[in-house]
Formats: structure tokens, C-alpha cells, sequence
């Protein structure tokens, strides 16, 4: 057959391309034999079937044309009968495939440049593929590259087998790339897109500062110190937690490094961004209160449920501890995961003796009671009436200037006070057309069932297509203010949908809330 190229020479050229590419030399076959396939196509007629096969030994290029045999042909140029195909080789079947050598071609120009064109396409194709196979996996590691240019403040990285982008918001504030410059960077994301595969790189990805510790630090890489979590401020200030697993380790000191020289590294490739290093507790407040460092914290009021923290610091501390432009508390509440409210000790105090007031005059005013005596229950840390009511007549008694007497008294007006109050509620919950099947869910209180009913919910179906989130929601869950718990609320949930599974096989009972008996939630014990 007549080529451009000798034998040798096209296995040659496909070595070539091979090694350049850093693709499989069967790749730039298959990309060679295609492009003759098409040129074949184009000189024997495009409706035959034509196969073109390169021999990764000799190099020798065979064609040939592949006829279907059927009983009845159709079309001439894809088509034999099994008449003419057993004649020609007498084991051929209805349904093979019978080859058919054809002479040799002379390649024009134009065909040329079509199997150039397609040979190109293809190794780029066979390239990009390996590209994403190789960087998929390569997802949260640190790589270096040189700056090949940039584009609208885009940095294109080379990496030396690929190219990847180092987008303007990815990039370290004030800082500026340009050709040729070393670029060190963190791979977030590889996608596999029309134009090839995107490899994005970071700069101020909180995990491309854990890794650089790993590097720095042996300890870090060895897993001897573990890094809990990292929250950054990108090229200004970052808190970077940690915890031994060798009790003999000390983890801070260990990052810090002789006269801080590992932890320099790491804010010299960051740009001079000042680094935290926080000592990880398994206890929640102490672990807040080593994040607000430097700012020294007073007392903590922990509220587990939503997570939310409320952090108390000397009156000279407050600028401290929440930072320029709120930046160590939110650094510190990304950290740990918690929202952080910081008060002044004066604040505090001033908050606490409006609760206190606020209860006292609530006692006054349900229990019919001096304000004496209303002023030493708040006190004491009551906080409802139904705290009084179910509380163990003892710790009433033990109160300083209460008897017996006393004691069944108040507990015997805060049951009235109940009584007479959720009576109120259900006459309410009727008016609003709360079914009595809802009523009967447990844990849910006379008071919880009319503000559902203000919400719309009367019926159990409605209960059952809640959401968790909507019934305790800080911001606008409908029992937001009946201090129910996230399990109390799935629990009356679950209940509600229990009927959608009634008379079905493996159906669960349906989950009990926690609360008291009579329709109540059970009141905490007290401490006196």
C-alpha cells in the first residue's frame, strides 16, 4: 500500500506521540486507523463498511470491507447472501460477517489533512481522559506548579502533565501571580467537562493550611497529632485545632516548633496570616473557651440543643474576644462548630437580675403570693409554675423561711393555676378546630396544641408532613418557645404518621415523647 510513511516510520511516530502525550501507544493506533478507515471511506464510497488495521509489530496497514451475510440482501455495499458467502468461505452462517481485502490507496492531500485532523482529535481526547484519571484521586492534596498566565485574575497553573486554574477568589488577598512565578495551591475539585477535565486549585481552602502543617510538621504526617478542625480568615488570621494521641506530646508546642520555626513556614507560604493554634478538648465549653484565646472567659452557659453558647468575659475583655470586625468569634464559633454570644460580666449581671425580676413578678402574680416569697423562688432557680407544681414537696421545704404548710400551699395554687390556665388552652384548642386525635399525642401540651392551631396544623396528617425544623426552628419554628427538644419533636412526629402504617406487616409502634401523664412536659429537679 501506498503511505506517506514507511512502516517503521508511522510505529514511530506513534511511539512518539505516545511518550509526548503520556497516552497508550494503542491509543495513537486506534487514532491512526480511524483516520484511514475515514479516508478509505471516502475513496471506496461512504456507504461500505470499511476497517483499517494497523500491525503494532510490522506496521504493515491492512483494509478491508465487511459484508453481513443474509438471506435476502438490501443493500450491496454491507450486504451477501449466504449463497455467495458459503462459496467464498463454507463455514459462513446467516448473521457473520465475511471480510473482503481491498487494494491499496494513495492518500491525497485532502485525506491527509482529514487523518491529521482526526488522529489530533483523538489523542487529545485519549490525553484529557488521562488527565482526569490521574487527578480525580488527587482531590485534597497540595501540588506545585509553574504560572503559565494569567486571565482576569485567574491563574492558569501549569502542573507539568496538566493544566489548572487558580480562580481570583481562590487566591490570598493582596497577593499577585505572575509568569513563570512557583505556585504552591490545594486541589478542591477535578470535573470532567466538554474542553477537557478542570482541575481548581485553592489558596484559601481551610484544609490546604492542614496540609501544609503535615508537611511541616512530622507528627501531623504520622498521625501522632491529629488536626480536629481549621477556620480561616484567608491572608489575615486563621485557628487551627489539634490533639495528641501520645500523652507524652505536647500538640501545640509540637506545631509551634523550635522558636516557632514550623509554624513560620506555614505563614510565610500564606502570606504572613497570623495562626491560632488551639489545644482540642473533648469537653465542649473548655474547647470555646480555648478557642476565644487570647480573651479570658469568665463562665459559659451551654444550650445543647440548638448548640448556641453563651460566653461571659471581663468588662475590658469584649474587644478581645470578639476581635477587629467580629474576626475571633467567628473564627472561634467555625472552629467549634457552636454559636457564641460573648456578654460583659455587666452585662450579664444586668440580664440576670431582669430574669430575676421578671420571674418574681410572675410568681407574684400566678401564685397570689408576697414578693418576698416570690423573690426566694426565683432564687432558688424556678423558672415556671409547673416547676413548683411537680416538684418534690422537700426542696420547696427546705427553701430558708418555708414550712410544710407553706409548701403545700404554693404547690397546691401553682396545680390551680395549671389547671385553670390549660382549661383556658383547650377551650381554645377547640375553638381553633384541633382535632382530639392530635390532643392526644404525647408530649405535646394544651399550649402547644393552640399555637399549631394558629399555625394551620389541626388534623394528624398535618402533624405527620412536618418537618423537625418547622416545629422548633429558633427563628420561626411554630413551638419554638416550648423549649421541646429536636427528639421530643420527631418523636411527636413519628407518632402522627404511626395510622399511615396501620395494618401493615413490620410497621413500628410509634415513639413516645417524653413528658409527664397528664399531657405535660415532666419538670427538671432542682438543687437546693
Amino acid at each position: 500500500m501506498a503511505v506517506s510513511a514507511n512502516r517503521l516510520e508511522l510505529l514511530q511516530i506513534a511511539d512518539a506521540v505516545a511518550r509526548e502525550k503520556n497516552i497508550e501507544k494503542n491509543v495513537v493506533l486506534e487514532a491512526m486507523e480511524e483516520a484511514i478507515q475515514k479516508a478509505a471511506r471516502s475513496r471506496y464510497g461512504s456507504e461500505n463498511e470499511i476497517r483499517a488495521e494497523i500491525d503494532p509489530k510490522t506496521g504493515e496497514i491492512r483494509l478491508q470491507r465487511l459484508l453481513e451475510v443474509v438471506d435476502v440482501v438490501e443493500n450491496d455495499a454491507t450486504q451477501i447472501r449466504v449463497g455467495e458467502a458459503i462459496a467464498r468461505n463454507p463455514a459462513a452462517q446467516v448473521g457473520d460477517f465475511l471480510s473482503e481485502p481491498l487494494p491499496p490507496i494513495d492518500l491525497s492531500r485532502i485525506a491527509v489533512q482529514t487523518a491529521k485532523q482526526v488522529i489530533v482529535q483523538k489523542v487529545r481526547d485519549a490525553e484529557r481522559d488521562r488527565q482526569y484519571e490521574e487527578y480525580k484521586d488527587r482531590i485534597a492534596e497540595i501540588v506545585n506548579g509553574i504560572v503559565k498566565r494569567v486571565e482576569y485574575g485567574n491563574v492558569i497553573v501549569d502542573l507539568g502533565r496538566a493544566e489548572a486554574i487558580l480562580r481570583r477568589d481562590e487566591v490570598l488577598p493582596r497577593e499577585t501571580f505572575h509568569n513563570g512565578d512557583r505556585c504552591r495551591a490545594y486541589i478542591y475539585d477535578v470535573r470532567r467537562e466538554a474542553r477537557g477535565p478542570q482541575i481548581f486549585l485553592s489558596r484559601t481552602h481551610p484544609q490546604f493550611m492542614a496540609k501544609l502543617f503535615a508537611q511541616e510538621v512530622p507528627e501531623v504526617y504520622d498521625n501522632i497529632i491529629e488536626l480536629k478542625s481549621v477556620a480561616r480568615d484567608p491572608g489575615s488570621r486563621a485557628k487551627i485545632a489539634v490533639v495528641s494521641r501520645d500523652s507524652s506530646i505536647d500538640p501545640v508546642g509540637a506545631c509551634v516548633g523550635m522558636r516557632g520555626s514550623r509554624v513560620q513556614a506555614v505563614v510565610n507560604e500564606l502570606q504572613g496570616e497570623k495562626i491560632d493554634i488551639i489545644q482540642w478538648s473533648p469537653d465542649s465549653a473548655t474547647f470555646i473557651v480555648n478557642a476565644l484565646a487570647p480573651a479570658e472567659v469568665v463562665k459559659v452557659v451551654l444550650d445543647e440543643d440548638s448548640r448556641r453558647i453563651e460566653v461571659v468575659v471581663p468588662d475590658d475583655q469584649l474587644s478581645l474576644a470578639i476581635g477587629r470586625r467580629g474576626q475571633n468569634v467567628r473564627l472561634a464559633s467555625q472552629l467549634t462548630g457552636w454559636d457564641i454570644d460573648i456578654l460583659t460580666e455587666a452585662e450579664e449581671s444586668q440580664r440576670r437580675q431582669e430574669e430575676f425580676r421578671q420571674r418574681s413578678e410572675m410568681f407574684a402574680r400566678d401564685l397570689d403570693v408576697e414578693e418576698t416569697i416570690a423573690q426566694l423562688l426565683a432564687a432558688e432557680g424556678f423558672s415556671s409554675i409547673e416547676e413548683v407544681a411537680f416538684v418534690p414537696e422537700d426542696e420547696l421545704i427546705d427553701i430558708q423561711g418555708f414550712d410544710e404548710d407553706l409548701a403545700g400551699a404554693l404547690q397546691a395554687r401553682a396545680r390551680e393555676k395549671i389547671e385553670l390556665r390549660d382549661a383556658a388552652f383547650e377551650a381554645e384548642r377547640l375553638e381553633l378546630g384541633v382535632g382530639d386525635d392530635v390532643a392526644a399525642l404525647v408530649g405535646l401540651t394544651p399550649a402547644m396544641l393552640v399555637d399549631l392551631g394558629k399555625a394551620g396544623i389541626k388534623t394528624l396528617d398535618d402533624v405527620a408532613d412536618l418537618a423537625t425544623d418547622e416545629l422548633i426552628d429558633p427563628k420561626d419554628g411554630i413551638l419554638r418557645t416550648h423549649g421541646l427538644g429536636a427528639e421530643d419533636a420527631q418523636a411527636v412526629i413519628m407518632a402522627a404518621r404511626a395510622h399511615w402504617f396501620d395494618g401493615e406487616d413490620g410497621a413500628a409502634a410509634p415513639t413516645e415523647a417524653h413528658g409527664s401523664g397528664d399531657g405535660t412536659l415532666a419538670a427538671p429537679d432542682h438543687n437546693v
